[in-house]
């Protein structure tokens, strides 16, 4: 029952707050000492109970008549923190269970197959709870649409059912509090069957490096920049996508169809990626859903349509998020050769890229919740204005063009292809057997000494 302009605000506001503690918890968990159950899953193990209880509050509606804006900006905020504590150790888990580059696809391929399935269920539980209570919509006057939108929502509301309010209300908790039971769940299942290798681990600096002299090193890695900034383009293109389905009453069912098409074809883009390499599959994967994004434009809106545009999305979105974080490990390898005496910078790296992840979908939801309030979009209308139709029009087809071959040139200037990937790896290799030949080299001398 916000205003969606202090929707969008909250959200906006989220997303800075992560440009600070996304970075800052990278560079924490760089300096965290090992303890018995690793370097990061301390982090994963503590931030879970607060995480979820943030999250609840979030669905939480505080009986004050003033103030609901703060108290969600408040929660909002700390939940996007403590998701930080849980995600940028979890994706930076795929650096220390193995060397192997091939190993660390693979696992990236799992890993990303299981986020958008957990995606997937994270969206029918959410629609089945709350979609079982019917909320009648309001029959708008005809002035409504030629008022500002605080205006139109003061009018909605004087005339909301309290009881449909309640129960709607109930039920958006319920379903926080199942959603809150998988997340710990998850979180257990992945504290007990996953074990940090501390051989494969260097997490940890062999001389003290600061804040910024460690966010310096990253930043102005050329190889790193490119892959974020193409990562960015490309992640926000297909969040401000998934605004299409707003345009019919089946959105649980066009957004599943999406999901589950993304989940299917993650394991066909890691073999395409293993046979024809990360950057021509990237190309391929992520160009490929243009033609359906513009025929959403062409076309009038229509089920087979729009089914056929949310399968083929679904493809493009599942190269989308697994070729970028499969090329992530390749570049922290050129970073390492590039410097060799600067370790423990991994998790910073990581951080980042999971700033970038909340960060698009942050402001893929505040661009469509800010450009639908200015087209007159009603909350609980029976119809919508012309104006609507035509921006999520614009929303799911033009915006995602540009920005799908915005990010395409800049993984164009991505400068590590297949070749300079092998060439990092026996680079790599031949460091740790002339480090390792070393370090034997110093106990046989220590034990002629002794």
């Amino acid at each position: 029952q916000l205003d969606p302009f202090y929707a969008s605000i909250i959200l906006f506001v989220g997303r800075a707050w992560d440009a600070i503690t996304d970075p800052m918890v990278g560079f924490f968990i760089s300096k965290t000492s090992w303890t018995r159950f690793g370097r990061l899953m301390p982090w994963i193990i503590f931030s879970t109970p607060f995480a979820v209880i943030s999250y609840f509050l979030i669905w939480f509606v505080p009986d004050i008549s003033r103030g609901q804006v703060m108290w969600y900006l408040v929660f909002y905020c700390i939940f996007q923190t403590l998701v930080t504590c849980f995600h940028v150790p979890y994706s930076a888990l795929t650096m220390f269970i193995s060397r192997e580059q091939s190993e660390r696809d693979s696992a990236t391929a799992y890993r990303m197959t299981v986020e958008v399935l957990g995606t997937v269920l994270g969206t029918a539980i959410q629609g089945q709870i709350v979609g079982k209570v019917v909320t009648p919509c309001i029959e708008s006057p005809l002035f409504i649409g030629k008022t500002n939108s605080s205006v139109a929502m003061e009018e909605l509301n004087m005339t909301h059912d309290t009881g449909s309010l309640t129960d709607t209300r109930n039920a958006y908790m319920i379903a926080a509090g199942v959603i809150g039971g998988l997340y710990i769940l998850c979180a257990v299942i992945l504290s007990v069957g996953v074990r940090e290798k501390r051989e494969s681990s260097e997490l940890q600096s062999d001389e003290p490096v600061s804040f910024f002299q460690g966010l310096k090193l990253v930043m102005n890695h050329g190889a790193y920049i490119k892959l974020i900034a193409g990562f960015l383009f490309t992640s926000l293109a297909f969040m401000v996508k998934r605004s299409w389905a707003w345009r019919m009453g089946e959105r649980g069912r066009q957004q599943c169809s999406l999901e589950l098409s993304a989940t299917l074809t993650i394991p066909l883009w890691q073999w395409f990626l293993t046979r024809f390499g990360k950057k021509t599959a990237v190309y391929v994967g992520i160009s490929s859903a243009i033609p359906f994004l513009i025929m959403v434009a062409v076309l009038d809106s229509n089920l087979i349509v729009t089914y056929i545009v949310a399968v083929a999305a679904g493809i493009s979105v599942a190269a989308a998020f697994l070729l970028p974080w499969s090329m992530l490990p390749d570049v922290i390898d050129d970073f390492k050769l590039q410097h060799p005496d600067s370790h423990g910078h991994e998790a910073i790296f990581f951080s980042f890229y999971v700033f970038f992840t909340k960060f698009t979908s942050g402001v893929s939801l505040g661009i469509s919740t800010l450009s639908l309030d200015f087209a007159g979009y009603q909350t609980r209308g029976c119809s919508q204005p012309s104006e609507v139709n035509f921006t999520l029009k614009m929303l799911v087809s033009a915006v995602p063009v540009g920005l799908i071959l915005l990010g395409l040139l800049l993984f164009k200037l991505y400068p590590i292809d297949e070749e300079k990937r092998r060439k990092n790896k026996k680079a790599l290799q031949d460091l740790r057997e002339e480090s390792n030949s070393s370090s034997e080299s110093d106990n046989t001398e220590l034990a002629s000494i002794v």
